[in-house]
């Protein structure tokens, strides 16, 4: 598993995250070896100095003059101490420093100790190897604690800076391709309104002018294509017409004749409606909150005309969801005249609300022949139809306007063979406090 985000806002942020821990690392080591290490040794060295004048004329085992001592300390404030008294005076909460013992040790020719208590003022300890048993105490004045910390709070606060700086300058590049994200999806859905504004870095200006002469591109494609079969569905009308008429007065000993051309005018203008009902742009802008039930429970009513059995049975609560009133009719209507068409025993429909998915489900089931496997899917593309299991009538627009105006509710729609025979056609609306459409993405897993 990557370590890394897989967003650049994410990728950029961490790079210059790490790029900054490695130079604080890095300031951190050069500051300790050639600015604190240097500065103890040379004070090491001077004490190492000191310490010698102390014990200068001392041999091992001659006790040291109080005296001596006394006039020593006035005049340089270091002290000779025997061990009990260093320890009374705050030895035993000196930390030993190897490094600063061992340089100690090489300057008074011996092994020599020293510890360091930390404080107000530092105070170094050394035992000398000339005067094993007895502490020199020599307080610096010059150091303390705080410069440490100092550091530390400097090296934290250009860090912390440096972060920040980095995730702002990450959060403005990525900004506009976000909102090429966003409107790409807008796009997908057939939403070409949102014009993109061209900012940023040069490259980025380049790629958001592209989008928006493609999406203008696409945009004026779809008018010529809606214009273009809205013309040939108007022109198509005009013959059919006449042909209408002229089977109107044809005389009665031809009415079989006259019923079958009548039937196959009716099938011609449904099918002209299904072209144009296509090619209808639904916009997202027109979408309101609105009551799923209320909308399933008119198109259940308005198809009791068929005389079939139609169950409708509403899941209670359900939350309001963004959708075109008339659009979404048409889903439902086209779902349940499927059902009708294809099967002949009861059909039911259901709404239910999935707290899991955020989503509330319409579900129209019958009990017919059902559609292979293999089929399922590529019955929403335009003019598929699942012959071999549930015949060849009507234009195969049906199931394709139903995912075309499901895509642009930011839902989704799958069909699926039941167990105990059939087919449930099921349509996800997602419930969201603000309505972002975006493009279809693999079927729905609903629970039963």
């Amino acid at each position: 598993m990557s370590i890394l985000p897989r967003s650049a806002f994410g990728q950029t942020v961490f790079f210059v995250g790490a790029l900054l821990l490695i130079n604080q690392i890095v300031s951190y080591i050069t500051v300790t070896l050639y600015v604190f290490k240097p500065t103890f040794e040379q004070v090491n060295l001077m004490l190492a100095k000191q310490v010698k004048t102390v014990f200068i004329d001392w041999e091992e085992g001659v006790e040291i003059d109080s005296g001596l001592s006394e006039k020593f300390f006035e005049i340089t404030g270091i002290e000779v101490m025997s061990q009990r008294e260093a320890y009374r005076n705050g030895l035993g909460d000196a930390k030993e420093y190897t490094l600063l013992s061992r340089s100690m040790s090489e300057q008074l020719n011996g092994s020599a100790r020293v510890r360091i208590s930390q404080g107000d003022p530092v105070v170094y300890w050394v035992e000398a190897p000339q005067a094993p048993g007895y502490w020199v105490r020599v307080p610096l004045t010059g150091f303390s604690e705080t410069k440490m910390e100092f550091l530390v709070f400097y090296l934290s606060s250009i860090g912390f800076l440096s972060v920040l700086g980095g995730w702002l300058f990450a959060r403005h590049l990525n900004r506009p391709l976000k909102a090429l994200q966003i409107a790409a999806s807008r796009v997908g859905v057939g939403d070409f309104s949102t014009r993109l504004v061209e900012h940023g870095s040069t490259e980025v200006i380049e790629v958001t002018q592209a989008f928006n002469k493609m999406s203008k591109g696409i945009a004026e494609l779809e008018n010529d294509r809606r214009l273009l079969m809205a013309g040939v569905s108007h022109d198509l009308r005009t013959p059919l017409t006449r042909i209408r008429l002229a089977t109107e007065m044809m005389s009665d000993e031809e009415a079989y004749l006259k019923d079958g051309i009548i039937d196959d005018i009716e099938d011609m203008n449904a099918i002209i409606d299904q072209f144009i009902e296509y090619l209808r742009h639904h916009n997202s802008g027109e979408m309101v909150l609105d009551d799923v039930n209320a909308v399933v429970e008119e198109v259940v009513h308005a198809e009791q005309q068929h005389q079939r059995e139609i169950v409708l049975t509403t899941a209670a609560n359900v939350p309001a969801v963004m959708m075109n009133h008339v659009a979404l009719k048409r889903v439902v209507t086209n779902m349940i005249e499927n059902a009708i068409r294809y099967s002949d025993e009861r059909i039911d429909v259901v709404t239910e609300f999935s707290a899991r998915h955020k989503a509330v489900f319409i579900k129209v089931k019958d009990r017919g022949p059902g559609i292979p496997e293999e089929e399922l899917e590529t019955l929403f593309e335009p003019f598929k139809q699942g012959d071999l299991a549930r015949g060849s009538e009507g234009s195969g627009l049906g199931l394709a306007i139903i995912k075309r105006i499901v895509s642009t509710h930011g839902g989704k729609v799958r069909l699926r063979n039941r167990s105990e025979g059939g087919l449930s056609a099921e349509v996800m609306l997602p419930v969201a406090k603000k309505f972002t459409p975006v493009t279809p993405s693999p079927e729905p897993k609903p629970s039963e």
